[in-house]
């Protein structure tokens, strides 16, 4: 600031100066230039004073910058250390009496580390009061009470499962020992062989079922690309160029060589490819057509599932057209402009969106013989021929 004010001295001196010579006053010349000089050289000198004291500044400023990160270190390992004590003394009983830590618990999960608050909630708690008191489960269940946050889509009185990066894990060993429901989430269908809808030289199409995973999971290894392997081995690269959810079916493409692959992959990025999805809504809506625009992001204590979130969100547009409304529910088509995880569910059930989940939605509705979500139609440039290319696979609902 000093350095900027006096710049603007020197350019007022430097303007009057100026002024004088055109004034004519020459006897005034040798004086003005010296003045000039000698001004400089007084700007020079205070600039370097002041660099000089900046850098004494910095250096003491490091010496206590250093320390301050020296006891941040030291602080972090001392709370890891004392956290590990302590999730090493938070110890949980199962039906066979069989006792374990929180940290044992985790280590055996991708998530490695428990989370804040893992072993607080009700669930955990009743069933060690229990334990502990020799009393046997006959029944247990948690459902949501009360009006749903902006966030989440919870439903009240709706029974939910108990979230997969805190409660879940230790639910897994507390609950050994007692007859307990499948995991829904972690049933996978065993396909030997996948429907082909279109095939060339450089691509395929083929329709996905619904109740299969599209690329393999951290548990879960049977997949569509598993699948295409076998019965493709001549595919280059990663093969199949978008996914569906495990609960939806419908069209999938599939490129054969990695240059064809990258081709399509553009197309969704530029957001060319054009898609139709065919859903049944749970409930009736009033509106005909319409568009969404809820921005996403991913649940990190619950995954899959996704919550709407207008600060850390990434955007995500749904526009939908009803097809049909008739006793068996709303039939509706869903255009996603954008292709984020869980978009046309969540967008379908959230009170801002459709305020109505789709039919069989185990995350955000209730469950069914299956999600009555299909991907029926597709439109795209084949990447060798640049033709538009529209395929369709009748929703088999």
């Amino acid at each position: 600031q000093i350095l900027l004010d006096k710049k603007e001295v020197l350019a007022l001196k430097k303007e009057e100066r100026k002024k004088k010579r055109k004034e004519g006053l020459e006897s005034l010349n040798n004086k003005l230039n010296e003045e000039s000089k000698m001004l400089q050289l007084e700007f020079k000198k205070q600039k370097k004073a002041l660099e000089d004291s900046l850098k004494k500044m910095t250096l003491r400023l490091g010496v206590f910058e250093e320390e301050i990160t020296i006891k941040k270190k030291k602080r972090a390992l001392k709370s890891k250390e004392l956290q590990a004590r302590v999730f090493t003394k938070y110890t949980f009983l199962n039906a066979k009496n069989e006792e374990k830590s929180l940290l044992d618990i985790f280590q055996q999960t991708v998530f490695i580390t428990p989370p804040s608050g893992a072993g607080e909630c009700c669930a955990p708690r009743l069933l060690q009061y229990a334990y502990i008191h020799n009393l046997r489960p006959v029944c247990f269940t948690e459902f949501w009470w009360g009006a749903s946050p902006d966030s989440e889509i919870r439903v009240h009185r709706q029974h939910y499962p108990a979230c997969r990066g805190k409660c879940g894990p230790i639910l897994q060993h507390m609950l050994k020992g007692l007859l307990v429901d499948d995991d829904p989430l972690k049933k996978n269908k065993e396909i030997s062989e996948l429907k082909v809808l279109f095939e060339d030289e450089v691509m395929l199409a083929i329709e996905k079922p619904a109740g299969i995973l599209s690329v393999p999971g951290k548990e879960i290894k049977h997949s569509l690309t598993s699948l295409l392997k076998k019965q493709f081995p001549e595919i280059e690269g990663p093969g199949l160029v978008h996914r569906l959810d495990y609960e939806t079916s419908g069209v999938i493409l599939v490129a054969k060589t990695l240059e064809v692959y990258k081709g399509l992959q553009k197309q969704f990025i530029d957001r060319t490819i054009k898609k139709k999805y065919v859903a049944l809504l749970q409930h009736s809506i009033s509106l005909g057509y319409g568009k969404i625009d809820l921005p996403l992001r991913v649940d990190l204590y619950n995954r899959p599932r996704q919550l709407v979130c207008f600060k850390h969100g990434k955007k995500a547009e749904t526009e939908f057209k009803i097809i049909e409304r008739s006793s068996g529910g709303v039939r509706i088509a869903l255009f996603p402009i954008t292709g984020r995880t869980h978009q046309l569910r969540v967008h379908a059930a959230h009170k801002s969106g459709l305020n109505s989940p789709i039919k069989g939605d185990s995350l955000y509705g209730s469950s069914a013989e299956r999600l009555f979500l299909h991907a029926e139609e597709i439109k795209f440039e084949h990447p060798a021929s640049g033709k538009t290319v529209i395929l369709i696979s009748p929703a088999p609902f």
